[in-house]
């Protein structure tokens, strides 16, 4: 049995309805940056009035920042981070899904550190400077189920200017809201993509040359809550028994990341979105996961561990570890997203040296994860074999 060290310190209100119970708990400071997203629904859905509601009901004044774009640039981060030092917050509450809950994490951070975001940065052209003072404190209430963002430490960002989607370490979330309810109005198209998200931080973590007795415990978890309820949450949003088991998952997926390394799967769409703004997390990894794990399985890297994910996703008597390839392409075609094309997104087949390289250059930390080596032609196969 592997040795393992888990520290997760966010206390974390899980169930539909918690949001309303926002104002009985003790918040961490007396004025908050609220963070959204530049989109509309957080205001139209009337998730902003209400958690406006709960904070001022606790006392705390807010300031709101909605510039959060679908993949947080740095110049974002930067600026949210300046609003709260002019407006003198002291503390940080991020309101919707992992994109908002990533950039909270980072603009906490440089709220009370000097310099730039990337002097900080542990890869690429990132200098990897220790920080100087404790980030302001960060409330989460997640909008979606994907990220697992808030029970981790971690947030991603992009810098356009050098082409780079770094996962940077930031803190832990003091208190984190996971509420069901906020999740309805998720339209089926970007649950699918998030659900996979959250189902590959545990696929990666179950396989990974890190994985113990204590990841193995919430990754198996949550691969049975995500893979048994996605499909029914995709085909009706207002299913709430499965909001709340695929919610459940994607919060257990975020723990997953605690306590080990993930794979190089993400490093592989990192660098696809970096380069493609548009792209969605999870649609990229959709699309490389079936090669991705492939490259693994034809190698024996870890047979009975995708044998225990296929049973996982609901193959009672799966024996051969290319039933986990079965069982995901069956997932995806619940879905509907079996047939996502990199070409949609304006991604070509002379990218994927380029992209390979990206992806060692500013994630190959995750590579130490993978199971088995995956050199930089064995990055480019797994590109070449999932294009279309």
């Amino acid at each position: 049995m592997k040795s393992f060290c888990a520290y997760v310190p966010t206390r974390i209100l899980f169930g539909s309805g918690m949001v309303k119970q926002l104002h009985e708990q003790p918040l961490p400071g007396k004025k908050a940056l609220v963070v959204i997203s530049n989109g509309r629904s957080t205001k139209a859905n009337g998730y902003l009035a209400t958690v406006e509601a709960e904070l001022h009901a606790a006392g705390v004044a807010t300031v709101l920042f909605d510039r959060v774009e679908a993949n947080p640039l740095k110049s974002t981060v930067m600026a949210g981070a300046a609003a709260a030092r002019e407006a003198g917050c002291d503390c940080v509450v991020a309101l919707g899904g992992g994109s908002v809950m990533d950039a909270a994490k980072v603009i906490a951070f440089m709220a009370t550190n000097p310099g730039d975001v990337w002097d900080y940065i542990a890869g690429g052209t990132g200098k990897a400077q220790p920080r100087q003072s404790a980030p302001l404190p960060l409330v989460c209430i997640t909008t979606t189920a994907g990220t697992g963002s808030e029970a981790d430490a971690y947030g991603v960002i992009s810098n356009d200017e050098t082409n780079e989607k770094i996962g940077f370490h930031a803190d832990f979330p003091v208190l984190s809201i996971v509420d069901p309810t906020l999740m309805l109005s998720v339209p089926p198209k970007f649950t699918a993509y998030q659900g996979f998200d959250a189902l590959f931080h545990s696929t990666e973590g179950y396989i990974s040359a890190t994985a113990n007795a204590m990841s193995d415990m919430y990754a198996l978890t949550a691969i049975e809550n995500v893979a048994g309820y996605l499909a029914r949450t995709v085909r009706d949003g207002n299913d709430l028994e499965a909001r709340e088991h695929v919610a459940l998952g994607n919060t257990l997926s975020g723990i997953v990341m605690d306590v080990c390394c993930l794979t190089a799967e993400h490093s592989l769409e990192h660098a696809m979105s970096a380069y493609h703004h548009d792209l969605p997390h999870g649609a990229g990894l959709i699309m490389i996961s079936k090669a991705f794990y492939e490259y693994f399985i034809e190698r024996h890297a870890c047979d009975e561990r995708f044998v225990r994910m296929a049973r996982a996703m609901g193959m009672a008597d799966a024996s051969r570890p290319d039933d986990f390839i079965t069982m995901l392409v069956r997932l995806q075609e619940a879905c509907g997203v079996a047939d996502l094309k990199m070409s949609d997104y304006g991604i070509g087949r002379d990218e994927f040296d380029t992209l390979a390289a990206n992806a060692r250059e500013t994630m190959g930390g995750l590579f130490m994860g993978n199971p088995c080596e995956l050199d930089h032609a064995g990055c480019v196969e797994i590109y070449e074999k999932s294009y279309r």
